[in-house]
């Protein structure tokens, strides 16, 4: 018997099938068609001249910073507008006319709502109120701040310990945000922080820091003009990051080489056609020189036949390895040389799946140019391995010398806008000894010393009871995590679940038995307080610290800040018993920064020096300073390669993001670079594979995982024959989301394997 308060709520929505147009995939990215979409979209959802006006100000040095990607602003931004077509469709999400307000929620009941498609639950509008969803009810209704706020405390003072609560970030919060929370939850008392880089980003950060002492890229965005070999793998720039094409253009044009690793051939790295210039439009720029097509999560074996052949032409007399570099900053050169002998190039061609011939093409150039980038995504992360896919990429920098220097390094290309800034000033559920010390000294209390909850291990501990509360600073958590169903089940555990948010979305339909709603400022609309305005900070994907500033007004009065939403929250229950005012340090970023800049290295002149295009914080590997490693060096790694022990039946899914949408937010139905026009539910699938199993295309199937003896199923999926390696198979998340197992993740960073998931597939009833 279902308890009382777990409502009728569908966990996918509407899953049926539209009427799918299929056409041929494309073979450029941007251009006339990405100025059209980007217009279209944002003159429809918020008029044209606000859409001009404000775009205008997206990215630019006295403006806002876009909500979108965290790739970094060049530092004389086009005065044509610096903007991709994903950063138009966020701002016209942010931006929208349409608004969900007390009304909304009276006519249409949370189950009712839980029916709809993502895209068209996205669609709603801008939250305006602080909105209570009571037990028992199916109805959310208006409440006042104060309200919430007390309601909050109550549920937090009721605990048993402070570990009962999980506070979750997502990446776009502000800087002040995230320090102001990531403070507030040490006073609570646990360490309980879960946040979006342990589903995407925590592979890069623990390998990185295990090899290199600093868990970020160390490139800076003029690194790619100079660079000679820039390398993509497992990510897809033309949809996920579109404003990257510019910088790898810039380094077409100057001598430099592109080599591209995925298992799909994305158009935007095959040819890019920038809308800044006519004669970009009309011609575009060729990128990928070589594109290696690996089969899906075979990169170490990939880059062990790289390094081995490259160790071959060293052996032969060929200068290959910076011999100089390997001596003075690294360790456990010899080991690795070791350890590629125990392997055959043959077995790791196989493995691989890339013809030879290729495959020596991309050795010859890295071994001729030592000016090397590499660039990865969720691609390389989020597997079983994913920590040592890392790692053998910084393997290869290592030999080449690529590090230190202009044109070199590593570059983890990260997704949501702020995620890098938000661990930087604290949201972490590791415990950081010199940071407790400082939140001692400058707040005047003790921060826990015991490590919290990460993510995977927070949907547990709801799951199983053992916590009782959450609450989410952004995102939509509940269709970003793994497993939907286990998430689903482990959030209606709660008693309490609080969403600070801009926009609705599934995460305000799967609730605890009571669930609050508290609608933020989105990074477009002014902050002011007191006839002034205030600015926020945030830092990009390549370490930069900057300002953003909201232009628009408000699309509600009733809507708070994160800081002042945060500050409410820690005042409510501490009741001023407590050495930080909590409210008014809530309203007063520069304060913020104050205490920041007291705590935190690198921040020390934040105030300051985020004016304009900001500055860079402290980065180690860009002084060629390992002193904080042991011995000082730099570390050369031992990887393991896949394993996936597969039925004769059985296929490995990733999980992959449409043109039409940005982590969780669906801009639309269309798919314009692979071919796919109104759906979503496909299955990319190997002609061959179609013909060995006797599907044909537009067959509907349903994805089944089957782990642990638990078996997982995502409905209704129509096949579409595609340029894929044999074996492989492509899903949109988080449609697919409901195959991937909470519990298997990759080694060390507990990232889900949401891009290696083990499948069949049955025919949809």
């Amino acid at each position: 018997m279902p308890s009382p308060f777990k409502r009728n709520i569908s966990l996918t929505g509407d899953t049926r099938l539209t009427i799918i147009s299929l056409t041929d995939s494309k073979e450029f990215a941007a251009g006339f068609p990405g100025i059209k979409v980007a217009i279209q979209h944002t003159f429809k959802e918020m008029g044209a001249l606000e859409a001009l006006g404000t775009l205008s100000k997206m990215n630019q040095k006295d403006g806002f910073d876009c909500a979108g990607c965290a790739w970094p602003d060049p530092e004389k931004p086009s005065k044509l507008g610096e903007y991709c077509e994903n950063g138009a469709k966020a701002l016209a999400e942010e931006a929208t006319y349409e608004k969900v307000d007390a009304d909304f929620f009276k006519k249409h009941s949370v189950e009712e709502i839980s029916t709809w498609s993502d895209f068209h639950i996205g669609k709603s509008g801008r939250l305006t109120q602080p909105m209570i969803l009571r037990e028992g009810s199916i109805h959310y209704e208006p409440i006042s701040w104060d309200a919430a706020f007390d309601t909050i405390a109550v549920h937090l003072k009721s605990l048993a310990s402070p570990d009962e609560a999980i506070f979750y970030t997502s990446g776009r919060s502000s800087n002040e945000a995230a320090f102001l929370y990531g403070l507030f939850v040490r006073a609570f008392g646990t360490n309980n922080m879960p946040d979006c880089s342990n589903m995407c980003h925590e592979s890069s950060g623990v390998a990185l820091s295990e090899t290199l002492g600093i868990g970020k890229g160390s490139v800076k965005l003029e690194d790619f003009e100079e660079a000679e070999v820039i390398i993509v793998m497992g990510q897809n720039p033309g949809t996920n990051h579109p404003r990257m094409l510019s910088a790898l253009e810039k380094c077409k044009k100057n001598g430099g080489k592109i080599i591209s690793i995925n298992p799909l051939a994305e158009a935007g790295l095959i040819r890019f056609k920038d809308p800044q210039s006519l004669s970009g439009i009309t011609k575009g720029t060729s990128l990928t020189d070589i594109h290696l097509q690996v089969k899906i999560n075979e990169d170490v074996a990939l880059l062990k036949l790289l390094l081995k052949k490259l160790a071959h032409l060293e052996r032969s007399g060929k200068s290959v390895f910076d011999h100089n570099f390997i001596k003075t900053y690294t360790e456990g050169f010899d080991q690795l040389l070791k350890d590629l002998e125990r392997y055959s190039e043959n077995e790791l061609l196989e493995r691989c799946g890339i013809p030879e011939e290729t495959i020596d093409e991309a050795v010859s150039l890295l071994a001729e140019k030592n000016k090397i980038i590499i660039c990865w995504a969720m691609g390389l992360t989020q597997h079983k391995n994913g920590v040592d896919n890392i790692k053998e990429c910084v393997n290869l920098l290592l030999l080449k010398g690529s590090l230190g220097k202009p044109g070199t390094g590593t570059c983890p290309v990260r997704g949501h806008s702020n995620v890098q800034g938000d661990r930087t000033v604290g949201i972490m559920h590791h415990v950081s000894k010199e940071l407790n010390q400082s939140i001692e000294k400058v707040f005047g209390f003790t921060p826990p010393n015991k490590e919290g909850l990460d993510t995977v291990k927070a949907l547990e501990a709801m799951h199983e009871g053992r916590a009782k509360v959450f609450i989410g600073l952004g995102g939509n958590f509940a269709s970003a995590v793994a497993d939907t169903n286990y998430a689903a089940e482990a959030l209606q555990n709660c008693d309490l679940t609080v969403q600070i948010s801009t926009k609705l979305n599934r995460s305000h339909l799967i609730t605890g038995k009571t669930a609050l709603i508290l609608p933020t400022l989105g990074r477009s609309e002014k902050d002011n307080a007191n006839g002034k305005e205030r600015f926020l900070t945030v830092e990009n994907s390549m370490g930069k610290v900057h300002r953003t500033k909201g232009v628009l007004q408000p699309k509600s009065e009733h809507l708070k800040s994160e800081p002042e939403i945060i500050g409410g929250i820690a005042n409510a229950y501490f009741k001023n018993q407590h050495p930080v005012a909590w409210e008014d340090l809530g309203k007063d970023y520069d304060t913020i920064r104050e205490k920041m800049s007291e705590i935190l290295k690198g921040f020390e002149s934040v105030q300051k020096d985020s004016k304009g295009s900001g500055y860079y914080l402290p980065n180690n590997v860009r002084e060629l300073d390992f002193s904080k490693l042991e011995h000082g060096k730099a570390k050369f790694s031992i990887c393991k390669m896949a394993s996936h022990e597969r039925k004769p039946n059985e296929f490995l899914l990733m999980t992959i993001r449409s043109h039409d949408q940005f982590n969780t937010t669906i801009y639309g139905l269309n798919d314009r670079y692979r071919g796919i026009q109104n759906e979503r539910r496909v299955l990319f699938m190997n002609p061959k594979d179609m013909e060995r199993f006797g599907y044909k295309r537009l067959d509907i199937v349903d994805l089944v995982s089957n782990y642990d003896s638990v078996e997982r199923r995502a409905q209704k999926f129509l096949i579409v024959p595609y340029n894929i390696p044999q074996g492989n198979l492509g899903a949109y998340f988080p449609e697919a989301n409901m195959v991937v197992p909470h519990n298997h993740y990759a080694d060390k960073s507990n990232t889900p394997i949401s891009k290696s998931i083990i499948v069949h597939l049955e025919r949809s009833k």
